[in-house]
């Protein structure tokens, strides 16, 4: 039987009825919660009126990508347990935001955090940082929306290898929904479409740990037992293995990747990415924010762990025959293991209510990024350009706008994804480390900025332009192939380096490029200022 026919046999007619009304219910919560008038302040901001648990949840909802839902397992599943060191990082890296950034950037009082820097350096360095986010989350949520593509690929075709257009039909399909929703009810109807996605996806994990449990003919102690004993193809490490504390930085899930290299990417995440920051911006005060955002590492880090779990048992369920007393066909090289599961083992409508949380998940990163990448095209590009042709005086306008941005947003995203799937290697990168090293690139300058802002007095709109492009340049130079041949020439022996590090390294050099500029004078001081001089004039 041809691949096609096998892959409709298994999703029966009931399963696509669940994934159908999945996609039904997030339309119909997402024109319930859209009003009617909206500027660009309400649309992207909802007034600070937002539940402090709803923002918790919609933030674990946007950081659990298609990544998360595939990768995680995955990670398991050939590996052990390492990755789950990295939230060590994760929660050191909140408690700095919460401190150090919700204070400042809540107070601002700006549609979004770029607006603070606004304040600090000038609209100039606003709109290169502003340009910096929305290219770089342009990029690494291309990467997610292709990654959520695949197992769709193999649900909709049956396609281990999917060619091109295949892929570009899947990603329009998850694109659609997301846009629909998101353009009608804004920040509101993402947050709120994130609970249910989220509680869709806890869900259908949980339903995969009972029914791996009740298939695999072993109790939990002796599950442990085999986990134990069983051992990676590298380094012959146990599956249960947690801290590696070797100094290989060739390694990306070591306990020194977690405790310095990690704290940098996730105050990054929490703190300078607008996709994440926005949802402290919507609480109803600095301290729900910081609340939320603490939370938010918490609940991700059970969730995290859950589908390492899924991993371990699949690894049983697939590797192991001589537990199982029977053979299950494991997914080819180049397919997840997890969506694999799903499709194949689950009897009808719970496969579809699976399926329908991996849905879930893709769209949860995808609605937000949309929402955030047009928050700051409107508030730190279109309007400022208003403001300065005298067209619009303040922030209450742009309703209109950012609906129409928004949908532009998912249309560019979607040839984004297009372009990742162009790029994407997958001899030399897993899907966990391809997705959450695209985004180094935008991090590392745009938080070498803010450390700037917020540490020090000085830095000016030059040296914000500098920092993030040398932050670039430093990890372009950190690349495998780039380090090997300069590093190569310089010390006749080629060096790699993990992507964790890439982090800690470009915001550095960021930071130092940044504070070499001279203080500006304060620019609401100046505003003041010549306010003044023209009442005098007058």
């Amino acid at each position: 039987m041809c691949p096609y026919i096998m892959s409709l046999a298994i999703f029966t007619s009931l399963d696509w009825g669940v994934v159908i009304a999945y996609f039904a219910l997030v339309t119909i919560v997402g024109l319930a919660v859209a009003r009617k008038d909206q500027d660009a302040k309400e649309y992207f901001l909802g007034n600070r009126s937002m539940p402090t648990w709803a923002v918790a949840v919609s933030i674990v909802a946007t950081m659990l990508s298609a990544a998360t839902f595939v990768g995680v397992p995955d990670s398991a599943y050939a590996g052990d347990l390492s990755y789950l060191s990295l939230t060590l990082g994760g929660i050191l890296a909140v408690f700095v935001v919460a401190l150090l950034f919700i204070p400042r950037l809540y107070r601002a009082g700006t549609v979004t955090i770029y607006g603070f820097l606004a304040q600090r350096f000038g609209e100039t360095a606003r709109i290169a940082v502003s340009f910096t986010f929305i290219f770089g989350r342009m990029l690494a949520s291309g990467a997610r929306l292709f990654l959520a593509a695949i197992p769709l690929c193999l649900l909709m075709f049956g396609s281990r290898s999917p060619h091109v257009w295949q892929l570009v039909v899947a990603i329009c399909l998850i694109s659609v929904v997301g846009t629909f929703y998101t353009v009608m009810g804004g920040v509101r109807a993402v947050i709120w479409v994130d609970t249910i996605q989220f509680a869709i996806v806890i869900g259908a994990a949980f339903l995969s740990v009972g029914i791996l449990l009740h298939r695999i003919p072993l109790s939990v102690s002796e599950i442990m037992h085999v986990l134990v004993n069983s051992h990676t193809v590298a380094g012959g490490q146990s599956k249960l293995h947690l801290v590696d504390t070797s100094l290989d930085f060739t390694k990306p899930y070591t306990i020194w990747a977690a405790v310095f290299a990690a704290v940098f990417l996730h105050t990054a995440a929490y703190g300078v990415d607008q996709d994440l920051a926005q949802r402290f911006l919507v609480s109803k005060s600095v301290v729900r924010g910081g609340i939320s955002i603490i939370t938010s590492q918490l609940i991700s880090i059970l969730t995290i762990s859950l589908f390492l779990v899924i991993g371990l048992l699949l690894y049983i369920f697939y590797q192991r025959p001589d537990l199982m007393k029977s053979t299950h066909e494991a997914p080819a090289n180049g397919i997840s293991v997890y969506p694999w599961f799903l499709l194949n083992e689950l009897p009808t409508v719970l496969s579809g209510i699976s399926i329908a949380g991996f849905f879930a998940i893709a769209q949860g990163s995808m609605d937000s990024a949309m929402n955030a990448l047009a928050s700051s095209i409107v508030a730190d590009l279109y309007l400022p350009m208003r403001r300065h042709l005298g067209l619009t005086p303040d922030e209450r306008g742009g309703g209109d706008a950012s609906k129409i941005t928004v949908a532009a947003v998912g249309a560019v995203l979607c040839l984004f994804a297009i372009f990742c799937a162009l790029i994407y290697d997958p001899k030399n990168k897993s899907l966990l480390d391809y997705a959450l090293g695209v985004l180094t690139f935008a991090f590392t300058g745009m938080l070498g900025v803010f450390m700037t802002a917020l540490l020090t007095r000085r830095g000016n709109s030059a040296s914000v332009i500098a920092a993030l492009v040398a932050g670039v340049v430093t990890v372009v130079l950190l690349q495998d192939s780039v380090l090997g041949w300069w590093t190569a020439h310089l010390f006749r022996t080629p060096l790699k380096l993990a992507w964790p590090w890439w982090m800690p390294i470009g915001t550095i050099v960021s930071f130092i490029v940044c504070v070499a500029g001279a203080p500006k004078r304060n620019i609401a001081m100046q505003k003041t200022m010549d306010a003044a001089v023209r009442c005098s004039h007058s």
